[in-house]
């Protein structure tokens, strides 16, 4: 049988196993079945990444005018516009503004906030369906723009997303404003907002009606009362459905009594998705061993995600996540580099682990080196599950491919080989820590 000869059914199913953009190009010229699956495909997304050849020049070309003239008549043709992602600062102005406020079909939208000189605020007022947003670096007049943005699209709004370095607009003050319109908020992440307390956030939590689904609590005040929150969230039950959650912790905060109370806060949660990473520093293992033993007590059946940077764990607790998490497929952890060695053996007891990736503080050790070598890493493999696809360490992740071989006998073994990471989108590990 030829791979013509297959029912058209399975052709998506083949398609899906394509993500770049380029080998889809391909795919499209095959013949007219492969060209019906594949351009849908193609166009499904559109991506220019910092990375990219030219980006900064293709980016800083959308402002030119013959070039903005069809990126409006592109935009206009995209009746079923369901995402939007524009965050590159400068590149967003009024007129695509103006275009996109007609995709009625668009539910997401993710831009940069940073409007002066670049375009009116007052347009974003016209996006009043969007299910998911967020904005990145919003300026002041983006910000005054939010109480009547929100009372009129925040009946459909299920995730908020607010992304600063560390800007003083975000307060207590702007979330209880906004809080009564957003009361059928899933998601609320908010990161760089130093003059955000319990007080706003409770505002948030305590105005939904069903109870959020995933909380990101990243870079808020560090006057942030978490045994407060805590007590009200449970009081109150409005956790009840938690299922995601990320912090950050620094090292002005009593550590004791702030694990105390973010065990407690998470106590009656449903938890799958666990995220923490220091804003500073490096925190040593024996100071927050009991944090990791408190959540494999609570939620060790449930959690899918671990994810620690910034903070040592000792390898006894890691042995511990991986034979308690007993559903635990992504695990993010930091090491020391003199541990890797037996590390592999703690993996080893995972079962389900399909992501892995590991840091180590370069400056704990002179004899450490940035990137592992290819064989190191495959040494850790080779005693991971069969089920493992990724793994990363520092600043690069590899997919994990499998090679046939036959031997001599006509017995067929399968090898785990490295290849490189070949997805259009940026590795989660790497969107895990905002800086």
């Amino acid at each position: 049988m030829l791979f013509l000869d297959l029912p058209l059914e399975i052709l998506p199913e083949v398609l899906a196993f394509v993500v770049k953009a380029q080998h889809l190009w391909a795919t499209c010229l095959v013949n007219s079945n492969f060209r019906a699956f594949a351009t849908p495909r193609l166009y499904e997304r559109i991506s220019i990444y910092s990375w990219h050849k030219e980006s900064k020049i293709k980016s800083a070309s959308i402002l030119d005018d013959e070039v903005l003239r069809h990126v409006l008549q592109g935009l206009s043709n995209c009746i079923n516009l369901k995402a939007c992602t524009w965050t590159r600062d400068g590149s967003l102005n009024s007129e695509i503004l103006g275009t996109l406020k007609y995709c009625k079909n668009l539910r997401e939208f993710e831009f940069n906030g940073h409007s002066d000189g670049h375009y009116d605020p007052r347009l974003l007022v016209a996006f009043t369906k969007l299910h998911k947003l967020s904005i990145i670096m919003p300026s002041a007049a983006v910000v005054a723009q939010l109480n009547s943005w929100m009372a009129l699209t925040g009946s459909t709004l299920r995730s908020l997303t607010l992304i600063c370095k560390a800007s003083l607009i975000i307060t207590d003050r702007l979330l209880e404003t906004i809080a009564p319109s957003l009361v059928n908020l899933e998601h609320l992440h908010l990161t760089g907002c130093p003059k955000v307390t319990e007080q706003g956030v409770w505002a948030m939590v305590s105005s939904n009606i069903k109870g959020l689904l995933g909380l990101g609590l990243e870079g808020v005040s560090p006057k942030f009362n978490m045994t407060l929150f805590a007590n009200k969230c449970i009081s109150h039950g409005t956790l009840n459905l938690l299922r995601s959650v990320t912090l950050t912790v620094h090292h002005q905060l009593p550590m004791k009594e702030w694990i105390a109370a973010v065990v407690h806060l998470i106590s009656a949660s449903p938890l799958e998705l666990f995220q923490i990473y220091s804003t500073g520093a490096f925190f040593e293992s024996p100071m927050t061993d009991n944090l990791w033993n408190q959540l494999i007590m609570t939620h060790g059946k449930r959690l899918v995600r671990f994810s620690v940077h910034r903070m040592l764990i000792s390898l006894e607790a890691i042995s511990n996540i991986c034979r308690q998490c007993t559903n635990l497929e992504q695990l993010f952890v930091v090491v020391e580099s003199t541990s890797l060695d037996r590390l592999s053996q703690c993996l080893s007891h995972a079962k389900k682990l399909q992501t892995v990736h590991i840091n180590y503080p370069m400056e704990a050790s002179v004899e450490a080196h940035p990137i592992l070598h290819p064989d190191q890493a495959l040494a850790i493999i080779n005693n991971c599950s069969p089920t493992i696809t990724q793994f990363g360490c520092n600043t690069r992740a590899w997919q994990i491919e499998r090679r046939i071989v036959k031997d001599d006998d006509g017995e067929l073994h399968a090898f785990r080989t490295l290849a490189p990471y070949g997805n259009p989108g940026i590795p989660e590990q790497f969107l895990v820590v905002r800086t």
